[in-house]
């Protein structure tokens, strides 16, 4: 069966990392199909100083404003500060301007893991990292969650639920701001990709860049906070 997805790692290539693909989930899953309750064999015994996935991350960590937000508010900064430190840099996802995690220097894992292996920031760390090695299933009335089987080096993992898995609160919530978010890109890299003139492609992709990101977040609740500014993107037609 092929399905479209996000995955952890997506591939990525040259500035253009594909954040949705057609795969063969008999190839890259264990065939099931996983809802936030259930049980999956994803326990790693807290990596016991692997960590692998973060040295082989690529420019594949898309970060969404959710993530913005934690990593604001967990490291009371920016989204222009962590661009200006080096933290995080811009690259073409689906036909849009999106933020991801920057290797460091020497290409050798991201910039947030210390010298001991372990990850600076976990307690905030961005949602494709708690997903690990969990991927998505989109679906036309909401997604899945599928167990990738050649990404972790773990060998006998044990099994936890989904939910405590990825650990962030309210899951429903944030299952929902997932759904949206990627509603609104897809909208968006359509509009893009059907755009006529240059000038409405490069509207369209700063509208995201400016609302969604380059607006600093309160850390009062997030959710409130997007869907407003999903709201006023609506009103306005890409032009904020």
């Amino acid at each position: 069966m092929t399905e479209k997805k996000n995955e952890m790692p997506p591939d990525g290539g040259g500035n253009e990392v594909r954040m949705e693909r057609e795969i063969d989930l008999a190839e890259v899953s264990d065939g099931k199909l996983y809802g936030a309750e259930d049980l999956v064999k994803v326990g790693c015994g807290d990596c016991a100083g692997c960590s692998s996935c973060c040295r082989e991350t690529g420019d594949t960590i898309i970060l969404d404003p959710y993530d913005i937000w934690e990593l604001g508010c967990g490291l009371k900064t920016t989204f222009a500060a962590l661009l200006e430190e080096g933290r995080i840099e811009l690259n073409m996802a689906d036909g849009v301007i999106l933020p991801n995690l920057k290797l460091r220097e020497n290409g050798e894992g991201c910039s947030f893991l210390n010298e001991e292996g372990r990850c600076s920031i976990h307690a905030f760390r961005p949602g494709l990292c708690r997903l690990f090695p969990l991927g998505r299933v989109y679906e036309e009335d909401g997604f899945h969650y599928f167990l990738q089987i050649h990404e972790c080096h773990k060998e006998n993992r044990s099994k936890v639920k989904v939910k405590k898995w990825i650990g962030i609160p309210e899951i429903k919530r944030y299952e929902a701001f997932v759904l949206a978010w990627h509603d609104y890109l897809k909208r968006v890299g359509d509009e893009v990709k059907h755009a006529q003139e240059e000038a409405r492609m490069k509207e369209l992709t700063m509208s995201v860049l400016k609302l969604f990101y380059l607006q600093p977040y309160e850390e009062k609740d997030f959710y409130s906070q997007f869907y407003e500014r999903l709201a006023r993107e609506k009103n306005s037609g890409g032009q904020s």
